[in-house]
């Protein structure tokens, strides 16, 4: 703690008003008070500005600060999402040698046999939409909740303590692998903490336990490994990532070139050819090994329908897709998701693939950007844009020049206002309000901004 000593009172006043709002962010705050919420965040946003680009504090500084804004969590029960009951749930399901990808909660409760503790608790609060659907969290994940059950089999608010310490571990491990790729692509290694240290990702991730943190670390750690030309390791690492979450899968056609036509190479070698076919066998194959433990006959068909749920049933917090929705309407008189869910995955293909062949990638701060804008038109475009879902675009913004995805961590909070709502009818003027903020920033950096965010001291 000796790096926190040394800090000024200029310098200590806006991390003790973070403190306090943490604080209460995270043991007072319920997801319907959106005044407080809105408030709360808004103050601890303004706090981290603050301290990051004004506080002039030191690498070791800035970490024990953030990782101290986790701290203040560690016995808090998630208040922005019930999905940790499902979480808890599959984990348990697990410990007691049972496959969580082929009986739904319903079912488990209707059929009068309950295995696990604290089941009556966790079907009700975990919420309809999650109790009616097999689990659609990949295997690695299924990992993470299997170790919390290990460790605290009949306390949920135990669970919940593990769960948020291999959070924070993830987030280690993010910081690490961040500074140290930073440091490779010669960026200021203090960009990291616009990820580390910024509320969304510790209220979020840490707070809500959404375990985009883990897929995050194997993505950033395993771009790392790829940039210093370990591939074999970096194809693990993704195949690993996308087993904590499946939107890395997106990001395969994005390293064709970095394999074909690496750095000064212009010619095509059948060498290369092979590692690239090489480097997709591995990501693919680690994926398949960790579905192994729960292969039935039944696991394809209900985890593939499960997902499909997010392309042709939910609809929240969405941009475009609720202008092709208002067309549809329009022309047909009746909601089209069943048919524009279908083409926004086709969409998001053929845009990957453009930008795939028209910026080659050959170099690792392209290769990052054409991930970040890949994944942003995937998120532009979706059907359902949870808040949690930005932080891989956030962590991606790190090593670029734009600044959009800063804006959209603070301006997605103004989706939870819908929670305030007893129908949970969205805003369609804070809808507004929040993309068009975060597409104005987006088209300023992709015409205008090429400086990077250095202004950190």
């Amino acid at each position: 703690m000796k790096a926190l000593s040394l800090l000024k009172s200029k310098q200590i006043l806006p991390i003790i008003i973070c403190v306090i709002a943490y604080i209460l962010f995270a043991y007072q705050l319920e997801r319907e008070q959106f005044a407080f919420l809105f408030s709360l965040y808004s103050i601890l946003f303004l706090g981290f500005i603050l301290v990051l680009k004004f506080g002039n504090l030191t690498f070791k500084q800035l970490a024990y600060i953030a990782f101290g804004f986790r701290a203040l969590f560690i016995l808090a029960v998630p208040n922005l999402s019930q999905d940790f009951y499902r979480f808890i749930w599959d984990g348990r399901l697990i410990l007691e040698g049972l496959n969580p990808y082929l009986q739904t909660p319903n079912t488990i409760m209707a059929s009068g046999i309950i295995p696990i503790a604290n089941a009556q608790e966790l079907y009700k609060n975990m919420g309809e939409l999650s109790a009616m659907h097999f689990s659609n969290y990949p295997p690695i994940n299924q990992l993470y909740f299997f170790i919390a059950a290990l460790f605290s089999s009949k306390s949920i608010l135990g669970s919940v303590v593990v769960l948020r310490i291999l959070i924070i571990i993830a987030d280690l491990g993010v910081l690490y692998f961040g500074k140290r790729l930073l440091e490779h692509l010669k960026i200021n290694p203090k960009q990291i903490f616009w990820y580390i240290l910024n509320p969304f990702i510790i209220i979020e991730l840490t707070g809500n336990l959404h375990f985009e943190s883990v897929m995050v670390f194997f993505l950033i750690s395993s771009l790392y490994y790829l940039f210093k030309n370990k591939w074999i390791i970096a194809a693990i690492l993704l195949g690993c990532s996308i087993s904590v979450k499946l939107i890395p899968l997106l990001f395969l056609p994005v390293f064709f070139w970095w394999f074909l036509k690496h750095k000064k190479s212009t010619e095509f070698t059948v060498v290369n050819f092979i590692k690239l076919i090489s480097f997709y066998i591995l990501v693919i194959l680690t994926l398949v090994v960790s579905f192994l433990p729960f292969l039935s006959q039944e696991l394809i068909a209900n985890y593939s329908k499960t997902i499909g749920l997010w392309f042709g049933d939910f609809e929240f917090n969405a941009s475009l897709y609720y202008v092709f929705r208002e067309i549809g309407y329009w022309f047909r008189g009746y909601n089209e998701i069943k048919i524009i869910g279908k083409l926004i995955p086709i969409l998001v293909i053929l845009f990957t693939l453009l930008i795939t062949f028209l910026r080659k990638n050959q170099q690792p701060k392209t290769l990052i950007t054409s991930l970040l804008l890949a994944l942003s038109f995937y998120l532009f475009t979706a059907t359902t844009v949870h808040p949690w879902y930005i932080a891989t675009v956030l962590i991606l913004s790190v090593f670029t020049t734009y600044n959009y995805v800063i804006v959209w961590s603070f301006i997605v909070v103004l989706s939870y206002y819908t929670y305030s709502q007893i129908d949970f009818k969205e805003n369609i003027l804070l809808l507004f309000i929040q993309y068009i903020l975060v597409y104005s920033v987006f088209f300023w950096d992709v015409f205008f901004n090429r400086k990077l965010k250095n202004s950190i001291k």
